[in-house]
């Protein structure tokens, strides 16, 4: 009997002791996980390592919520821990904090934390820009893009490089990753007549590219063309990224690019999803999801899913799925439709799988329609893909007829391409 309690005792006491290990190798392991250094080092960062390249500059910042270190400290108050003379702040659309909902952002007003002037660019001309440039001796750029060309910050920072030519100011790009890597490239080319603040310039609908390395192709190709010279231009490299290099695998934060942009799964299926915003489909605003939501009161999820899954679409797959938008289109209306899950994203296309679904919901509805002002035309940088759609052409055809043109800019693009 005291044999036996012996041993209870000392079993209990192994167990405790197993316990208390596994306890604090999981506390050790965490504690190294929160101190392992990213994988990928941005543009920022590497500044911030030499700030005495902006010695003696008074600095114009043009930035958002996703302008941070890999610490999360913002640019702003890192640049100040720096002594960098910060003497104002430029905003695109969704403001500065990304505060603005779509196809907005607020005006001029004094930062309530730092005291700096923070400018609003959105909906200005470059010459529109350039006198609010004049206090800045540099202007840095360091915005998280998302890899569409009609996602509007690579078209703010287009119209920023011009600015800075025209007040003869230097533009350094503060280069970070392209979510959706760097090696698929997909869509049309911009047609140049139908040039708009969503396409700036003739590059494909997902380009492949990050923002240091377009600025390098805007300003070599296409600024002259607009204001007779190029900009003053300096890319601050990354460290550590490639072009086969997934958003998880940097290391980095993600920080909500735009409201709408609350994932990295959100912006692997945005380059295709946008395009519903030329038509009356929902896009998936004013739910949890957006751009992996997709449907319209009039359709039925099951069968849309259906039609979707037996096409074998490549790295995707669809669920029926029904909400109810809190705002935008269908506020408040019962909605049926698909949720998109990417379950290849190298494989995956997801301009072709729009049109794919532009082509199911066609055949199952005489109720689908375009936007009356035929803002598809310029989401997709061309009229061609609409009309051929109207009248009947196969997504493969639709697709063969955007590749000369493609293939003409994954050649002009080499040239320009930093990373391997």
């Amino acid at each position: 009997m005291l044999r036996s309690k012996r041993w209870r005792n000392g079993a209990v006491s192994l167990l405790l002791l197993a316990v208390l290990f596994c306890w604090l190798g999981t506390v050790q392991a965490a504690n190294t996980a929160s101190e392992k250094k990213p994988r990928v080092k941005t543009g920022i960062e590497i500044l911030l390592e030499h700030p005495e390249i902006l010695d003696g500059k008074k600095v114009g910042l043009l930035t958002n919520p996703t302008g941070v270190t890999s610490r999360l400290t913002h640019d702003v108050d890192a640049l100040l821990a720096k002594k960098v003379n910060l003497v104002a702040v430029y905003g695109p659309e969704h403001g500065i904090r990304g505060t603005e909902q779509a196809g907005s952002a607020p005006g001029t007003y004094e930062d309530p934390k730092t005291g700096l002037p923070f400018y609003n660019l959105y909906g200005k001309t470059p010459q529109q820009i350039a006198p609010m440039f004049a206090e800045a001796d540099v202007i840095l750029f360091d915005i998280q893009d998302v890899g569409a060309r009609f996602y509007t910050y690579i078209s703010t920072m287009a119209y920023a490089m011009e600015a800075a030519a025209l007040a003869d100011k230097p533009f350094l790009v503060l280069d970070r990753p392209n979510p959706l890597g760097g090696e698929q490239v997909e869509g049309p080319v911009l047609d140049p007549r139908f040039q708009s603040f969503v396409g700036v310039f003739p590059i494909p609908v997902r380009h492949g590219m990050t923002v240091g390395e377009l600025a390098l192709l805007f300003n070599e190709q296409y600024v002259p063309n607009e204001i007779g010279r190029k900009a003053s231009l300096q890319v601050i490299q990354m460290q550590g990224w490639k072009r086969d290099t997934a958003y998880e695998e940097t290391g980095l934060p993600w920080v909500m690019p735009s409201p709408n942009m609350p994932t990295v799964d959100t912006a692997m299926v945005y380059p295709g999803m946008c395009l519903f915003e030329g038509t009356n489909l929902s896009e998936g605003r004013g739910t949890t999801r957006p751009f992996e939501l997709i449907g319209a009161p009039y359709l039925k999820g099951w069968e849309l899913a259906e039609r979707l899954n037996e096409r074998r679409l490549p790295g995707v797959q669809f669920r029926e799925a029904y909400f109810s938008p809190t705002f935008s289109k269908y506020q408040g209306e019962n909605v049926g439709g698909i949720q998109i899950y990417v379950t290849d994203r190298k494989a995956f296309q997801p301009v072709r799988t729009s049109l794919e679904i532009i082509s199911a919901v066609k055949a199952m509805s005489p109720q689908f329609a375009w936007r009356s002002d035929h803002y598809i035309d310029k989401l997709l940088g061309t009229d061609q893909i609409r009309q051929a759609i109207d009248h009947g052409a196969t997504v493969e055809r639709i697709i063969a007829a955007w590749q000369p043109e493609l293939n003409k800019f994954k050649e002009l693009r080499q040239r320009y391409l930093l990373y391997k």
